[in-house]
């Protein structure tokens, strides 16, 4: 196999790491590794959730509904935090279909998505446990 310069530098690099014996069967064992994971349907959907995950505020709004249906304004008061910040999250998690929103009168009231919540939880718990890569 005709390796390029970029590929012989990094096989050099890895022949001096402890444990490889061979450094281009090594490389090519590990650049096979890297473009099957790479293929993984599941990425996008973790990469999706993870995203979710990344602010405190969704994190509790979520926490928040698991309890109970709540509308914007109840929302508005547990956490303390203005109207337009916590659309601004709902719209988010409502796009990831974690929650979904309703008009009850002049109000939008929020719920879990019982459904969804299972698939991420299974997902992240899967990719936790390294079940995904067996």
């Amino acid at each position: 196999m005709e390796y390029s310069k970029k590929e012989m530098k990094l096989i050099t690099t890895l022949a001096k790491c402890e444990d490889i014996e061979d450094a281009r069967a090594y490389y090519d064992k590990i650049t096979e590794y890297g473009k099957k994971i790479l293929k993984e349907s599941y990425l996008a959907d973790l990469s999706k959730l993870l995203e979710a995950f990344s602010h405190v505020d969704r994190i509790l709004i979520l926490r928040i509904l698991m309890e109970k249906d709540r509308c914007v304004c109840e929302l508005e008061a547990i956490l303390g935090k203005s109207q337009s910040n916590i659309s601004y999250h709902l719209k988010i998690l409502e796009n990831l279909n974690l929650i979904k929103g309703w008009k009850k009168g002049k109000f939008t009231h929020y719920s879990i998505v019982q459904k969804s919540l299972e698939y991420f939880k299974d997902l992240f718990n899967n990719w936790i446990n390294d079940e995904i890569f067996n």
